[in-house]
Parts: C-alpha cells; structure tokens; sequence
C-alpha cells in the first residue's frame, strides 16, 4: 500500500498551490479550485510523520456524498469529483471562523470543561454534566480559522461581530445553515445506527452568495457514536466506541504527545500505520452504509493528474 504524501501539480491555468494540513488546493484561473485529499493525517494541529493508505480515498469519498445529499439546504462548492482522491468546484472566499456544531460534551469540550470552565465560546454551561451527555440542543461553538502553522482558538458569536470577522446578517445565515445541514447529517447518521456527535462546517461567499466549502461530515471533521452503545455505555460511565479521529488522538496522548512544545511525535511503525488505514475503512463504510472499493495506490499522482486535467479539459466555469 501507498501512501500520498504530498503533490505538486502544474494543471492548465493554475493561479496558486497551497498545502494544507491534509488536502492540497490548487487555484485555476481564479474561478476553479481542486481540492486533493492527501493521505497526510494531523492531530493537535500537527502533521503527523506517515501517511495514512486509503485516507485521502475515503475523506474525498465521504465529503462528496454528504456534499451531494445537502445540496438543497444550502449551495456548495463542489462541482464534480473527478478521481477517488480529488473534488473541483467553485472557489469562494472563505469566512474566517468555522463553524462547530455540538450536540454533546465530549472531546475538547469535555476536557474544558473538566478543567473547571463553564463556559464555551460566550455560552454558559450547566454544573454537573457528564463526559459524553446529550445537551438540550446542539450548540455552536465557533472557531477562528487559523492561518497556516497556527492553531485554531475558540471564539465567541460576540466577538466574531465586535471583531468585524462576520457580519451579522451573514453569521444569522451561517448559524442556520450550520444547524439545518447538522440535523439533516443526524438523520442520515441515524439511519446508519450512529449518532452525529459533533462537526465542524467552513462557509464562504462567491457573487454575494454564502457557499458550504471544504469537506463535511468526514470522521476528520465530525464525531459520530454507535447509537445502539450510547444509553448503556453513558449510564455505566464507559467510553463511547467514536467513529472519528478521536481514536488517533487518544494514541498520541497515551503515548506523551498532546502538541505542546519540546514532545515528540510517538513512533508510527507499519502496524500503527495499517491500524489506522484499516479504522478510516471502518468508518467510510458505517457512516455510507457503503463497502469501501479500494483504488489502485500503485501510480497516485499520475492518476489523479490525469483524472484532473481530463476534467478541466472539458469544464466550462459557470
């Protein structure tokens, strides 16, 4: 199994390449983005040192289904998905927050709050809850949207509007966009026996319109649980089985690594290394309902190339 590292395409009209966390977004003329989706793999803002096989496949994957099933709540970038690994759509400039969305504490919201704060984000939290309880809605909880290198910081819906990052009118539209496509990702998950726990939406604006972009729905944007586990496991205060990321993260913390300065990366051996590929499998499978076909690794970067520019070939820029 193969590993995409990293590319570095030169298709008809490209403006700019930048190299993301995971994906590599490559500007054509201005109008076009392609968006590819490396199997680089980060955690507590880092990127890790090996790739994942089959990561980028099942992100890509997954994000163009929840893209294509969403469409009628809100206009999206994406335009087609020309290889397994690679989306084109329309380039937007994007809002500098994104959007979290939260329907129960867990994760970076537990941790917080298991440090003594009561509040996330401006809003308050009710003393006495539980890793992993439901809250009475989802909430959202924003985040800037970091530059390159930075980590994202929490932010509250006040501060965005005090800041002048979001108007308010266009934070009205994103907050409900952000709950529409989160109920609808729940009812879709719900038909898979899953519960969407959390996610994260980015939102920007093309022709005076608001666009979804990015990916959506993803286990690297998105938290889900087994909802046939969750009542037991909640009332006898066990972990949740989480199709998510979260499973990598909690590796690197039992192995000493939380991102902070002057830790080490723990040693990601071919086994770790098959173990996550063999889990983002997993996922894309639970959360489509779908068996995962896995696409030849054996000459990546030629394929999508020629995937891509075939496309190009033949778009014309609505």
């Amino acid at each position: 199994m193969k590993a995409l590292i990293r590319t570095d395409f030169n298709f008809p009209g490209q403006q700019s390449v930048y190299h993301g966390k995971v994906r590599d977004v490559y500007n054509i003329n201005d109008e076009l983005l392609v968006m590819v989706a490396t199997d680089r793999i980060s955690a507590f803002d880092v990127v890790l040192p090996e790739g994942i096989p089959y990561k980028g496949q099942t992100l890509n994957q997954i994000a163009a289904k929840f893209l294509d099933a969403t469409a009628d709540i809100c206009p999206n970038w994406k335009l087609a998905s020309p290889d397994p690994m690679a989306t084109v759509g329309l380039r937007c400039e994007g809002f500098p927050v994104e959007m979290i969305v939260r329907a129960y504490l867990c994760g970076s919201a537990w941790r917080t709050y298991k440090s003594g704060a009561r509040k996330l984000c401006g809003l308050p939290l009710p003393e006495g809850m539980r890793e992993n309880q439901r809250f009475p809605e989802p909430i959202i909880t924003p985040t800037t949207k970091a530059a390159q290198g930075s980590h994202d910081e929490d932010i509250s819906r006040e501060e965005i509007l005090s800041r002048g990052l979001v108007s308010e009118a266009d934070y009205a539209v994103l907050e409900k966009y952000a709950l529409e496509l989160f109920r609808r990702g729940s009812d879709i998950a719900a038909q898979k026996g899953l519960i969407l726990v959390d996610t994260k939406y980015e939102f920007g604006r093309r022709g005076g319109e608001i666009y979804l972009i990015d990916e959506i729905h993803t286990p690297d944007s998105s938290r889900y649980f087994y909802a046939g586990d969750y009542e037991t496991c909640f009332r006898k205060g066990e972990p949740q089985k989480q199709l998510s990321k979260e499973f990598v993260r909690e590796w690197l913390m039992e192995n000493g690594f939380q991102g902070k300065t002057g830790q080490q990366v723990p040693e990601m051996t071919p086994a770790v290394v098959e173990r996550i590929s063999e889990r983002y499998i997993e996922l894309f499978e639970q959360i489509t309902g779908e068996t995962f076909i896995k696409d030849d690794t054996g000459s990546l970067l030629s394929r999508i190339e020629q995937h891509i520019i075939h496309y190009l070939s033949k778009k014309s820029i609505p």
